[in-house]
């Protein structure tokens, strides 16, 4: 099965390590693209293609004030991923008190052999 395009949803769009950088960079407020550029210490061409890859989905909005095009995260677009990741949040949850109980029983152990030297 062919892959889908990066363009085709929100999953595909950040499956890119730079894109992600760009949408951090976004959940502070919005840049300009030189911002951006700067920040990544990218190409301002390289940096405008992950961009127009992000409107596409709907996960950055731009805005023109002046000259400048000004960029900002759309959370709501990443909802989908968001979602998708809360249904293993249970499972992390009860992996991580599990992992708790045996740090303590571990730490326990430690102090009844300290206190028997």
């Amino acid at each position: 099965m062919a892959r889908a395009a990066t363009t085709a949803d929100a999953f595909n769009a950040v499956a890119e390590p730079r894109r992600r950088e760009i949408l951090d960079l976004l959940a502070g407020g919005e840049r300009p693209v030189n911002d951006l550029v700067q920040l990544l210490g990218m190409s301002q061409p390289q940096v405008s293609k992950h961009l127009r890859v992000l409107r596409e989905v709907g996960a950055v909005d731009v805005r023109d004030l002046g000259r400048q095009r000004l960029y900002r995260l759309n959370g709501h677009a990443l909802k989908p991923i968001h979602d998708w990741v809360k249904t293993y949040e249970r499972t992390w949850s009860e992996r991580f008190e599990a992992l708790d109980d045996v740090l303590e029983d571990l730490k326990q152990e430690q102090d009844d052999a300290r206190d028997h030297r």
